[in-house]
């Protein structure tokens, strides 16, 4: 069975690194590029860069900053926030980048996937899905959670995997900063109707929550950020844990 990941996120506004509740309320969390390092030293499996106001804001994601990211860590990078044609793709990974995250683009222009599919790589694109538990099932929204589209996670998230896409990130928005657990029955669907591997993202608050994404959710890897950033599961004690729960992990 292949080792689970740990992936500490760094969203990204204005050059620091923030983290909010549901999407909103975001507060400051510390210099990125520090974070990097410690979570790199720290025995992080990957980390992912998320500038969560680009693609609202209509602009590029840091390039310098990823680039300065990239120069202190050892791990896996992958960067989002911005990303509309393949030279956006082509820019971060020449910063540094190993993958780059598609969400609002990608649901706009679902074609980007294939491109960055057939030019870098299957292993390159990470397709992003922000998504939303409604009446009618989880729909997917656009620009950080802001503006809902008509596409739903589940048949998005097969589109995206026959695109091309490497991997799926799913972030519940209901989930995101309430420290309460992971949306483990829509990532445990995706992961058995997928082939390709599923990360787990809002919601972590425990280290139990980690082992319950694993056991029950299915997924791949677990993505999380202020009990990273504010030092209330350290990286280690976590992976010390799930090994000995017998949970397949790289220490």
């Amino acid at each position: 069975m292949l080792a689970k990941r740990i992936i500490p996120c760094l969203d990204i506004r204005n050059g620091r690194t923030v983290k909010g509740t549901n999407f909103v309320n975001l507060r400051d969390a510390g210099d990125p590029v520090e974070l990097g390092r410690l979570y790199s030293q720290q025995g992080a499996d990957e980390l992912v860069f998320l500038d969560i106001t680009a693609s609202f804001e209509g602009r590029k994601t840091f390039t310098e900053l990823v680039e300065r990211i990239a120069a202190n860590i050892s791990i896996p990078f992958t960067v989002g926030g911005g990303i509309h044609e393949l030279k956006d793709v082509e820019r971060l990974l020449s910063a540094g980048a190993d993958k780059v995250s598609v969400n609002s683009a990608a649901i706009k222009n679902p074609d980007l996937i294939n491109q960055i599919a057939l030019n870098f790589g299957s292993q390159v694109c990470v397709a992003a899905i922000d998504a939303k538990q409604m009446p009618e099932g989880w729909r997917c929204f656009l620009n950080g959670g802001r503006v809902p589209t008509d596409r739903m996670l589940f048949e998005w998230a097969h589109e995206a995997e026959d695109r091309g896409a490497g991997e799926i990130l799913f972030t519940s928005m209901d989930h995101d900063g309430v420290k309460q657990g992971f949306a483990n029955e829509a990532l445990r669907k995706l992961s058995d109707e997928l082939t390709i591997p599923i990360i787990a993202s809002g919601g972590a608050g425990a280290k139990e929550h980690f082992r319950d994404t694993f056991i029950e959710g299915h997924a791949d890897a677990a993505l999380a950020a202020s009990v990273f950033h504010f030092g209330e599961i350290p990286i280690p004690e976590l992976k010390q844990y799930l090994c000995s729960l017998k949970i397949p992990i790289r220490l």
